[in-house]
């Protein structure tokens, strides 16, 4: 499959094996499976009713993924029309209660009202160097709840600035892409 078109899987849960539509757009780049599976084996005893924002959704994989496995909610916020409606429609397909859509821009979401979240996704656009700044504000503006697990995939070789209460839980390298999850600590 091309990366940024086609289908992708949802892996675990009561959605698995649903596939979800994937538009071609420039820099859209999926979570690859491998590393879903691997994150979600990390999440499995935290997911059950947590609330989740998923910023930055694009295909929206990582947020489905988690209302497929126990989430509550999920908070999806995508800042290309196009694909916040690619997300919209495979939420309906799937029937996957739980999920509202945002089409805005992360930065500018991130302005509004808080309300704590207790895991976050946060994997912007990489050529956008979006890391530091979201993570931020998540952590300056009230968004995260007092122990919230925060997932950060960015390129191998970067290494984002992250709030110092973020404490490294676990993490994982496939192909260009560095991925972990990180625990705050109050």
């Amino acid at each position: 499959m091309k990366a940024g078109s086609g289908r992708i899987r949802i892996i675990g849960g009561h959605l698995r094996n649903s596939r979800l539509d994937v538009p071609d757009l420039p820099g859209l780049r999926p979570t690859p499976e491998r590393v879903r599976e691997t994150l979600f084996n990390w999440l499995a005893p935290v997911l059950a009713g947590v609330r989740c924002l998923d910023l930055c959704a694009g295909t929206g994989a990582l947020g489905i993924e988690a209302l497929s496995r126990g989430a509550f909610a999920v908070q999806f916020v995508e800042r290309d029309a196009r694909a916040a409606q690619a997300l919209r429609a495979n939420l309906a397909r799937l029937k996957a209660e739980g999920g509202h859509v945002i089409a805005g821009d992360a930065q500018a979401y991130l302005q509004g009202t808080a309300q704590p979240f207790g895991l976050v996704f946060l994997d912007p656009p990489f050529a956008l160097d979006m890391w530091s700044a979201l993570a931020d504000r998540l952590e300056q503006g009230g968004w995260l709840a007092p122990s919230a697990w925060i997932y950060v995939e960015s390129p191998r070789q970067a290494a984002p600035a992250l709030p110092a209460n973020w404490a490294p839980h676990r993490e994982g390298v496939a192909g260009d892409v560095r991925y972990a999850l990180y625990r705050r600590v109050s």
